[in-house]
């Protein structure tokens, strides 16, 4: 009867791995070593290291490994380990900003590692150094989506088609080193979409076509002003008419409301429903 347990046990963990591993896709599998002393570490190690559909992480709080299952297209083993270590916890590879080990519990303060590599400290400097390639790129899209926008709102669909065409171009530009981790999750999480938005705007002149496109480009462009800054405030405003009532946003750099789904014939359709610092 025992021995029928343990393997009813056993199946039930394959499938609970299986079924955890089966939602990434692209997967690979890296064993990394994390320093830490207790179950407080683990819930904290797995939670910096998990991203739905990008990574899923399992510590062991005996061997101190850290088994890694992510997509290949969407992040890295180094890409973990550092927002490990920017949540308190040292690796082979990076030593924890001594800011935010001092915040850890004092029971998950584990006997730190002499480090002679990369230590987080340096690599969250950089990060948060937003290097002028990186700055000028993702400014680049967000130029060539107002202009876009703009052209939207005067009903323009020549001109809509060659700003769509600038955002096509933008967007290769966008230079991915230096970026944060969270940063870099978000832009790849929404460049598929930008992308086929905006190819699919410059290949029309169809200003309804062009508007259909642009309710989706706005939804993925969204957490991307949230997590780049823009030099700026800026607007996201929502029009509840479009869609047959299903409704569209957008993101402005003015307050006032300048309809791109309606142009002239509704043109302050709509209200700000957040303002993005």
């Amino acid at each position: 009867m025992k021995t029928i347990h343990k393997i009813l046990m056993v199946l039930m963990i394959f499938t609970t791995v299986t079924s955890c591993e089966s939602q990434i896709k692209n997967a690979k599998t890296a064993t990394v070593k994390i320093y830490g002393n207790c179950g407080m570490c683990k819930k904290t190690i797995e939670k910096a290291a998990n991203e739905k559909g990008i990574a899923q992480a399992d510590w062991n709080v005996d061997s101190k490994m850290l088994t890694l299952t992510y997509d290949s297209q969407k992040t890295t083993p180094e890409a973990v380990t550092k927002k490990i270590a920017y949540a308190g916890y040292d690796s082979d590879a990076f030593r924890a900003p001594d800011a935010a080990y001092a915040k850890l519990p004092e029971c998950c303060q584990y006997e730190r590692p002499v480090q002679t590599k990369t230590v987080a400290a340096t690599a969250l400097l950089e990060a948060k150094t937003v290097t002028p390639a990186q700055e000028k790129g993702v400014g680049n899209v967000y130029a060539a989506y107002f202009n876009l926008k703009e052209a939207l709102v005067q009903s323009n669909g020549v001109t809509a088609a060659a700003k769509g065409t600038t955002l096509v171009t933008a967007i290769k530009g966008v230079a991915m080193e230096g970026m944060k981790p969270e940063q870099h999750a978000v832009w790849m999480k929404a460049l598929k979409t930008i992308q086929e938005d905006a190819v699919h705007i410059a290949g029309t002149k169809d200003i309804e076509h062009q508007r259909e496109r642009f309710v989706s480009l706005s939804k993925a462009m969204y957490p991307v002003f949230k997590a780049f800054k823009s030099g700026g405030t800026v607007y996201y405003q929502n029009c509840p008419m479009f869609n047959d009532g299903k409704g569209a946003t957008w993101v402005s750099r003015e307050s006032t409301v300048k309809n791109p789904y309606y142009g002239a014939q509704m043109l302050s359709c709509g209200s700000t429903v957040e303002t993005i610092q």
